[in-house]
């Protein structure tokens, strides 16, 4: 069948041409894990749980990493850093739907619970995650906040262990999300803890509807959303795993919104006088991390000649195309402070490559690589990449087998630390370095599985622990940049690009921003 008549029926389904104008489908490169959010690292779990669900805190203004109130209308900071005092928006209505009605609005209880949900090892859903919690535990956390309290009905007060310079900016992230404590109490009191996952509750832009098991997510409007309810009746995510497809299907109509499109296909999407095409330099790096748990991976040496066996240059070329991405040399990208500048990239030189393995007494290596079978805005074609990097490294002498894994199955195995090496992308979620080289690089990220590289580098964490804790930026920019140098040398990954950002609409549909942190917030979006 043509891949294209199989979403035909989308957009009829939705009502007639009138009614049409009320509903936005989204063509979404990849299913979301769940909708617990707290769980989940992925971009694509973050827009479709994180962004049309829940709020947080604090919010990031559209279009920039600029810090703005949100479920907290203002906050105020003690002198040594310690204590941040948040005084609550009244009247925030939660969602009401067939399986939870709300008796009373948003308030500290709910701060309160969401946050000690992941903090205390003792609280009744602190084991409801069967994955962890992997923002929380990889970015210290449980070591940062000393408690969370409940001050009045629409205060909170956050008194922390350390100084932490970015965490304002990670109350603005998904897993800082709040939930509803009352619909907690509902759903221990039955046993379904699960139906947290499945059947979310959040005070957002969009209620939960459905959702179809990798084909679609669907949403309704939040009719009491404390911005104003969003100018779409019905949001839906169409996932579509293939690019070509996601083309096919917005030049169809049948998605007025394409995520990601391949970058070789944007100039001709440009000349399309129906489309629009948002571009922009964002916080994004496509990486290979090595896992440095597997001999002989465990050596610099053998890390250094796989980085030097690579023809970065040409590889970006193939994949990204063009003026689409430039070449990664740390693991985020210029724009962000500590960048070290100084530091220049591994040459390709397969002859020195050749030299360290012998060095390293290595002979007939044999690795496996995990790709993703579909697409994403860090890596437009995995497969195209995976096989230009084996043949580099087949000059080598290295031999490596491509693995390909739908997106949840390989972030489940590659936390488990089955992978030799894995391709893959991270977007920067608050505009700080801390969220690069955090969630990660650090040793607790290695701990709990997200630093996929599993490298605990004790140089390396005493900067980036020091970064943290440090308010003045010349200070933080200088420990930043020792650190640098040291993810040079030790090299746990390949880092690839810095993608630019595509995404592309239909030109009546207006409001949306397009996000340097790649988040997807459809809450300002109307369909003209």
């Amino acid at each position: 069948m043509n891949p294209t008549l199989r979403y035909l029926p989308l957009l009829l389904a939705l009502g007639s041409a009138p009614a049409l104008a009320k509903n936005l489908v989204v063509c979404t490169e990849a299913a979301p894990e769940g909708f617990d959010i707290v769980q989940y690292t992925g971009a694509v779990t973050n827009d479709a749980a994180g962004e049309a669900i829940f709020n947080r805190l604090l919010a990031f203004k559209p279009g920039t990493a600029e810090l703005m109130p949100s479920l907290a209308e203002r906050w105020d900071i003690s002198e040594d850093g310690l204590t941040y005092t948040f005084h609550l928006r009244r009247g925030v209505k939660f969602h009401t739907t067939d399986y939870f009605t709300p008796t009373r609005a948003f308030n500290a209880d709910d701060v309160v619970w969401s946050f000690q949900r992941q903090l205390d090892p003792q609280h009744p859903w602190h084991e409801s995650s069967p994955r962890g919690y992997g923002y929380f535990e990889s970015m210290g956390m449980g070591d940062l906040i000393r408690s969370v309290e409940k001050v009045d009905d629409h205060t909170v007060r956050f008194t922390l262990t350390r100084p932490e310079a970015p965490f304002l900016a990670d109350l603005a992230m998904g897993f800082t999300s709040i939930y509803s404590a009352e619909y907690a109490d509902q759903l221990l009191k039955a046993g379904k803890t699960n139906d947290l996952n499945s059947r979310p509750i959040g005070t957002g832009p969009f209620v939960f509807a459905r959702y179809a098991k990798d084909a679609q997510v669907r949403y309704k409007a939040h009719p009491d959303y404390f911005l104003g309810k969003p100018a779409i009746d019905n949001l839906i995510f169409a996932i579509t795993t293939d690019p070509n497809v996601r083309i096919q299907k917005v030049r169809a109509r049948e998605c007025q919104v394409a995520l990601y499109p391949k970058p070789e296909d944007v100039p001709a999407l440009r000349q399309d006088e129906r489309l629009t095409v948002d571009e922009m330099e964002a916080l994004l790096t496509t990486y290979v991390a090595i896992n440095t748990q597997h001999k002989p991976l465990d050596d610099v040496r053998v890390r250094q000649a796989i980085n030097l066996a690579i023809d970065k240059q040409a590889l970006l070329a193939s994949v990204f195309g063009p003026g689409a991405a430039t070449p990664a040399v740390l693991p985020y990208p210029p724009t962000l402070l500590g960048y070290n500048h100084a530091v220049r990239d591994w040459p390709h030189d397969p002859a020195r490559a050749k030299a360290l393995l012998k060095e390293a007494g290595v002979e007939g290596l044999k690795v496996t690589m995990f790709i993703r079978n579909g697409t994403s805005i860090t890596i437009p074609n995995p497969a195209l990449a995976a096989q230009i990097m084996q043949a580099d490294l087949a000059k080598v002498g290295i031999e490596m087998t491509i693995r390909s894994l739908e997106w949840g199955e390989l972030l489940k195995r590659a936390k488990n630390g089955e992978h030799d090496m894995v391709i893959l992308g991270w977007a920067g979620d608050n505009g700080d370095p801390d969220n690069f080289v955090g969630p990660n690089l650090s040793c607790a990220a290695a701990e709990s599985g997200e630093n996929h590289a599993r490298w605990c580098n004790r140089q390396f964490e005493d900067l980036i622990q020091k970064a943290r804790g440090v308010t003045d930026n010349a200070e933080r920019t200088r420990l930043y940049q020792q650190a640098n140098e040291v993810f040079h040398e030790q090299v746990p990954w390949v880092p690839l690009a810095h993608p630019k950002l595509f995404n592309v609409r239909w030109k009546n549909v207006q409001g949306y921003v397009i996000n340097p942190m790649t988040n997807n917030n459809f809450a300002t979006t109307r369909v003209e």
